[in-house]
């Protein structure tokens, strides 16, 4: 089969590239997915190029996400299985054959069927952004007649933080960077949405939300902790899931407001809450609630390019197509 893959670590155009390898097979517990999208997530490109480096077992294909339908099943799994329509999760977590190839073998529960009328494109962009942000929402109760705060409504983790906030009957308030990307989190479904460069924003937020929010969802601490503490309260749990380095904190302003903080990392989330996570969110995909993020498509021989426009700040969701 054709994968894209490296040996090493480093810049895209250095250590990834496509080659012919074996097929692999589906061992105990696992299921063999022919690939019909996979979806680069910024964690592949940080471990890909070392800045979260993990052991490499003799080569890495790479890639969490992605969809397709299974062709093979391993012993313990359901032979009915072969022909379904599956989104994976954390694919390449401990395993060489990631999403980024014609094949991928993972186990069976990381392979989630995907429901009647979803298309690829939306099982392509699940995964690490929507199980992310399912985590940074509910990992603290309910939702229902709540207010949430997303920062970067149009990212991947906020464009699905604003939809399963929605149907879990939150109100969503968000900040966005300009009028492209406010769009984009209006058609996602906020509430409220609010130019964050304006002159004016936190105030425009503060009375939008008129009191504490509840939850919120943060893609950058450091650069947000003010506009964060001026709509926090003592049950305000502030969600944080992306590292852009060290950062300092207002301590005395959080303990005054008496926050909640919470790290979310979806490698280190305890397995019995990540199966909760898979489950409602294939249930808000069954439901509707979910749509597909934009698009930018690669073929596999052009992965290299792909991994460079996701650290580019493509927005939107950069995939690969191993057919093409």
């Amino acid at each position: 089969m054709k994968a894209a893959l490296y040996e090493r670590n480093g810049s895209a155009r250095d250590v990834l590239r496509v080659e012919d390898i074996d097929r692999p097979e589906p061992g105990p517990g696992q299921v063999r997915v022919r690939i019909t999208l996979s979806a680069i997530n910024p964690t592949d490109v940080k471990t890909r190029s070392g800045a979260t480096a993990r052991a490499i077992d003799g080569f890495q294909v790479p890639h969490q996400d992605g969809v397709g339908v299974v062709d093979a099943v391993g012993a313990g799994v359901d032979p009915s299985r072969v022909g379904e329509r599956v989104w994976l999760w954390l694919a390449a977590d401990g395993n060489r054959y990631g999403s980024a190839a014609e094949y991928s073998v993972v186990p069976a529960g990381h392979a989630v069927p995907l429901p009647e009328g979803a298309s690829d494109e939306l099982g392509a962009c699940l995964g690490v952004p929507a199980l992310t942000a399912y985590r940074c929402l509910f990992a603290d109760g309910r939702l229902n007649g709540r207010t949430v705060l997303v920062a970067g409504g149009a990212g991947a983790v906020g464009h699905y933080a604003v939809q399963l906030a929605k149907h879990a009957g939150a109100r969503v308030i968000t900040t966005v960077s300009g009028p492209e990307k406010a769009e984009q989190a209006s058609r996602a479904g906020a509430d409220h949405v609010v130019n964050y460069r304006e002159p004016g924003a936190i105030d425009e937020v503060r009375e939008l939300a008129g009191g504490p929010v509840d939850r919120v969802v943060e893609v950058n601490l450091g650069a947000n902790a003010e506009l964060d503490l001026a709509v926090s309260g003592p049950q305000t749990v502030i969600s944080t899931y992306a590292a852009t380095g060290e950062v300092s904190l207002p301590v005395r302003a959080l303990m005054t407001a008496n926050v909640t903080l919470r790290f979310v990392l979806l490698y280190g989330v305890p397995a019995h809450d990540l199966a909760r996570s898979v489950t409602d969110v294939n249930a808000a995909v069954a439901a509707g609630a979910l749509t597909a993020l934009p698009m930018h498509r690669y073929p596999l021989a052009e992965a290299a390019a792909a991994h460079q426009a996701v650290e580019g700040g493509a927005v939107g969701k950069v995939v690969i197509n191993p057919s093409a």
